[in-house]
């Protein structure tokens, strides 16, 4: 049998221990990533494409113009400002213009997906 001051003392405790827990969940938060995205999503009418920036940046090329192909950009640059949603005999439309970069170079390297569904997967 419990007595009625042990039942006190249990809830106090619990009130103390959801406090600290409070307390210490705000206090400790995760860093901030920097600037740069850890993973993009591309929202498409095939399905969302996750593209994680940091790996292929750093796992497969230091060269920030193996991709964004202008000789100078910003680090808030859109590729919409130049490829339009459709295409024309200059410019590629986005959609063409992402499939020729990415499977491309997938291809180039023998490494990655080619197939639709292994981006078009969310």
């Amino acid at each position: 049998m419990t007595s009625k001051r042990d039942l006190i003392i249990a809830i106090f405790l619990m009130i103390i221990f959801l406090i600290t827990g409070i307390v210490c969940y705000a206090s400790f938060t995760p860093p901030v990533p920097d600037n740069e995205p850890m993973r993009i999503m591309f929202q498409t009418k095939a399905g969302k494409v996750l593209f994680t920036h940091s790996a292929h940046s750093f796992d497969y090329t230091s060269d920030c113009l193996d991709c964004h192909h202008l000789t100078s950009f910003p680090p808030d640059f859109d590729c919409s400002g130049c490829h339009f949603k459709e295409g024309d005999a200059l410019m590629l439309s986005r959609e063409d213009a992402f499939h020729d970069q990415c499977i491309g170079c997938h291809d180039d390297m023998g490494a990655g997906p080619v197939e639709c569904n292994e981006c078009h997967s969310l």
